[in-house]
């Protein structure tokens, strides 16, 4: 398989559809995934790379039952399996909140720590390429975060500075203490919200790439969930309000428009809905999660689609004919606690 599509982040070229990690751990904590079948699906997606081009990947600190760092754990044991895909992968690794908590803390002492969690859960064999705060703490002034977190980097610690959920604001201030290589935010056709368009206008304008989150509406827009009930017990869906029942009915005429065109194009409706993704722009990668060989080489074939003008027209008619009901979490929790757009 060939990637026409790539993006630079820093001086590494990436293929423009990347991994997410996610998925892997927290799919269902009660039936951990195989390491075998997490491998394959990592491996396949390596090995769809062409020479000199690296796959994205992505993981966080706590990507584990419980704000554990199991995710990290299991990558420790790949690279430790198959040491000679470590070259091959670009690590993004988000951290910056509390230990096994999801709560930002901003302070040099947690950020060193958390970094230090990272390196020593990879196991040596490969350490991150990006570090990223998962969300903007809001006890440290961002400035003063970056220069914490650039001396980590001038001690070898990680390669690139990231940056999570900020808002365009704030990502111009953080550029302008250290240069920042990629911001990963959330974009797909049911996430695109005027300050997701104020990031990735930023972004080009500052030459950083944006690791779009979620690109598939976290399954939703593959159209292979048709009731919330589809969603397996314990899943963490049950708790957003998108994937409540008749906030799902409406959405699902969305859906339905992208499947008709998909169909039409000859792919399936979560290629579609990536292939859009990567039309907001060449520094656009989509990181879809994935725990499935097949899936995951259907995502990055998405790579090689170009949409037509007249398709991403028609496209953008459906999204506003359509307008999403639900907020991209739980309604009933206040964004505050959220850290959104930080």
């Amino acid at each position: 398989m060939t990637v026409v599509k790539t993006a630079k982040i820093g001086d590494v070229t990436v293929g423009r559809i990347g991994h997410g990690l996610m998925m892997m751990t927290w799919r269902d904590p009660n039936f951990p995934l195989p390491d075998e079948e997490a491998f394959e699906a990592i491996k396949a997606g390596v090995d769809a790379m062409p020479e000199g081009v690296k796959i994205f990947l992505n993981s966080g600190e706590f990507y584990g039952p419980d704000a554990s760092t199991a995710n990290l754990e299991l990558l420790s044991r790949f690279y430790a399996k198959y040491p000679e895909y470590a070259q091959k992968t670009f690590l993004s690794v988000k951290g910056g909140t509390k230990a096994n908590s999801l709560v930002p803390d901003g302070s040099p002492e947690n950020l060193r720590r958390s970094v230090d969690t990272i390196n020593e859960k990879l196991g040596g064999i490969k350490k991150m390429d990006l570090f990223e705060c998962a969300r903007v703490p809001s006890d440290v002034p961002i400035e003063e975060v970056i220069k914490t977190l650039t001396g980590l980097k001038e001690e070898g610690k990680f390669s690139y500075i990231g940056m999570s959920e900020c808002s365009a604001a704030t990502l111009r201030k953080a550029h302008s203490v250290h240069p920042i290589a990629a911001v990963e935010i959330e974009v797909s056709l049911w996430s695109y919200e005027e300050e997701t368009k104020k990031v990735i206008a930023t972004a080009k304008e500052l030459g950083i790439t944006v690791a779009a989150y979620s690109p598939l509406g976290r399954g939703f827009l593959t159209g292979t969930i048709k009731s919330p009930k589809d969603l397996p017990a314990g899943d963490m869906r049950h708790r957003f309000t998108r994937f409540q029942e008749d906030v799902f009915n409406h959405n699902m005429a969305l859906v339905e428009g992208v499947k008709a065109i998909a169909e039409k194009k000859g792919v399936t409706p979560g290629q579609l809905a990536l292939a859009w993704v990567t039309s907001l722009g060449d520094h656009v990668v989509p990181i879809p999660g994935s725990s499935n060989k097949k899936r995951n080489l259907e995502n990055i074939a998405a790579g090689e689609i170009e949409l037509t003008a007249a398709e991403i027209a028609e496209v953008n008619a459906i999204l506003a004919k359509t307008p999403v009901k639900g907020g991209r979490y739980n309604d009933a929790v206040d964004p505050k606690m959220l850290h959104l757009w930080g």
